[in-house]
């Protein structure tokens, strides 16, 4: 079965200040419990902040490096999952439930992108 990678991408500038509906972490306990249960979670977390992360770049044959966090950027990758799902349309609903258990004044997307197995090791 085919693999995906899901980016979970925020705006850190604008995370909700108030702490979540408290069922929030209920909700999103049974998904994370189903979609194991199913097979279909390999892997999945949150990331630091940009704040603590840096960037590197390969350009014009020389490497620079910046240091977070990355004000330019408006959204960042604050999570990512692995998922095998039989096809991307599950692979979507899976994203879709997820992003649908988060509180309704969050604003995240999901980047769902199949991963290239010939690539792998190369």
């Amino acid at each position: 079965m085919p693999r995906f990678m899901t980016l979970i991408r925020i705006d850190e500038e604008n995370l909700p200040k108030e702490a979540p509906d408290p069922d929030f972490e209920k909700r999103m306990g049974a998904l994370f419990e189903e979609i194991t249960k199913a097979g279909v979670m390999l892997e999945t977390a949150g990331l630091h902040p940009t704040s603590q992360g840096a960037r590197v770049t390969w350009s014009g044959g020389r490497l620079t490096q910046t240091d977070g966090p990355f004000t330019e950027t408006k959204e960042v990758v604050g999570g990512y999952a692995v998922l095998q799902a039989k096809d991307m349309a599950e692979a979507l609903e899976w994203t879709r439930r997820f992003l649908s258990a988060h509180p309704e004044n969050w604003t995240v997307t999901s980047e769902v992108r199949q991963i290239d197995e010939a690539t792998l090791g190369s």
